[in-house]
């Protein structure tokens, strides 16, 4: 039996969990609010595995609090695994391992759900009929089809991104260190700043590491077309906000879809509704007409949850079992 500490849970972590428990006789879990950060993570003693998630502080100080704990492995129930500091966990025999590949449609579906919601202002069209505004003013878009998609990051997100772009009869064009052969039937592959010369849309779907944080700043947004669309549905920081903000002031973009954000560890999955975002670039991202942003919620679908509880179950087997996971993360 491995008792794993689940923090961070919302009600649908509960349900996609609960409803797949069954199959797994071998795993207890207990499900806790807080998020996992040095003061929390004390409370797994007594645990063999905490899982955590894509907001939690799963730095070197939460690290040696779980080791003094007894925790032996950590399981991300996301795909990424930049906010762990997996060097110490390397020094403290701690095991890591996340969820790779869940459902890369959800995510791709959600990042064209934004490049059409901003093209078509639909989120303005929204709150104007809700008005009984009927007016079309601010309302006009443009056709995708015929136009290019520049899609950075062929993985199985990005590689799904490209098939929908194909399928609304666009010109496809990719940058990747590691370029996919199974797309390379529709699919260009050129370099970043041709991409960014080229591109009418622009989609992000790389992790975040050393040499791509920030790879969107003031100099890259200079290569961008007039009028391209950007969307971001990977990593926040891939994005330096300020120089974004500085691009929509000089009426770069037609328009920006952000399903992440710097700052969202302080907002994501959260109900701020009755607060002030005092001091907040998320506050003057929302001040613009051209801006769409929802709650890192693109991996949200019944398909993708379900496929998240099972494969984070399927890794604390694995490690229980005490074999070797393709799953498994380390520095």
């Amino acid at each position: 039996m491995i008792k794993i500490l689940f923090y961070d849970t919302k009600s649908y972590d509960r349900e996609s969990f609960d409803h797949v428990l069954s199959q797994y006789s071998d795993i207890q879990i207990k499900y806790f609010d807080a998020d996992l950060d040095p003061i929390t993570a004390a409370l797994a003693s007594g645990y063999d595995a905490v899982c955590a998630f894509v907001s939690s502080d799963v730095g070197k100080k939460t690290i040696q609090v779980l080791h003094k704990a007894g925790v032996k492995l950590v399981l991300m129930r996301c795909a990424g695994f930049n906010n762990v500091d997996l060097n110490a966990a390397e020094e403290y025999n701690i095991k890591v391992l996340r969820v790779p590949g869940y459902s890369p449609e959800a995510v791709a579906e959600h990042a064209m759900a934004l490049a059409l919601g901003v093209n078509r202002r639909l989120h303005k069209a929204y709150v104007k009929v809700r008005e009984n505004d009927f007016s079309l003013q601010g309302l006009q878009g443009v056709n995708f089809h015929g136009k290019t998609a520049g899609i950075v990051g062929t993985g199985r997100i990005g590689a799904a991104m490209a098939r929908i772009c194909h399928g609304f009869g666009m010109k496809v064009i990719a940058y990747d260190v590691y370029e996919n052969q199974d797309l390379k039937q529709f699919v260009t592959y050129t370099s970043l700043d041709d991409l960014l010369k080229k591109s009418d849309l622009v989609s992000l779907h790389c992790p975040l590491t050393d040499e791509t944080r920030h790879m969107i700043d003031h100099d890259t947004i200079a290569k961008m077309k007039d009028g391209v669309i950007l969307v971001n549905t990977s990593r926040g920081a891939l994005v330096k906000t300020d120089d974004l903000i500085e691009g929509i002031r000089a009426r770069k973009f037609f328009g920006v879809g952000l399903d992440v954000y710097e700052e969202e560890a302080t907002n994501v999955f959260e109900n701020r509704s009755n607060d002030i975002l005092q001091h907040s670039t998320t506050a003057r991202l929302l001040s613009f007409p051209n801006v769409m942003i929802t709650s890192h919620q693109g991996f949200f679908t019944k398909e993708a949850l379900t496929a998240i509880a099972e494969i984070t179950l399927d890794n604390a087997r694995t490690f229980q079992q005490g074999s070797r996971s393709a799953n498994e993360v380390t520095a």
